[in-house]
């Protein structure tokens, strides 16, 4: 008796783990379908202005803000991009699952510090506390994330929202 419940509670343990890493490596995530209306970067006048991509490929998940990534390419040049769109101070591409081949955030973070892509403003607040990245290469390529940004540190960590920050949603800060 006392082996076949040791069995039990193993198969139920691997059981539990196979059911954790679906769900956190593949379950969750949904693929976005391309409408023709998906990338975005902000002017320097603070609009949010469609640009032209194309072999676009993203993937997010409702269970969590930071979920989304993309792969796509533009026809406009950074040099084009620098003059008109706001750049991104201070861009950590994150990780996306393994399966989505396109994106690979350690050598596009690479290639963001060594100046071989740029990156820009997407949306901001997408969410609140979320802003949308997008980093572009000179040949075209470009990658998209949701990133924190500075309202959203201090908002998650149970702070009143910083001076020139929009007033959090209810209940996500003290008040």
């Amino acid at each position: 008796m006392g082996k076949f419940l040791a069995a039990v509670i193993v198969v139920s343990a691997l059981l539990a783990g196979a059911g954790i890493y679906y769900f956190q490596v593949y379950g969750y995530y949904d693929e976005v379908v391309p409408t023709g209306d998906d990338v975005y970067l902000t002017d320097k006048a603070g609009e949010a202005v469609r640009i032209p991509y194309e072999d676009f490929e993203a993937i997010d998940a409702y269970s969590s803000p930071i979920r989304y990534r993309a792969c796509f390419r533009t026809s406009l040049s950074l040099e084009e991009m620098s003059e008109g769109f706001q750049p991104y101070a201070k861009p950590v591409p994150l990780q996306a699952p393994y399966w989505f081949g396109c994106y690979e955030a350690d050598g596009i973070g690479e290639a963001l510090e060594a100046g071989k892509a740029q990156a820009f403003l997407s949306v901001e607040n997408i969410h609140y506390g979320i802003d949308r990245v997008v980093a572009i290469f000179p040949d075209g390529h470009g990658y998209a994330w949701h990133q924190i940004n500075h309202c959203g540190e201090v908002v998650f960590d149970g702070q009143p929202a910083p001076e020139g920050c929009p007033p959090p949603p209810e209940g996500t800060a003290r008040q």
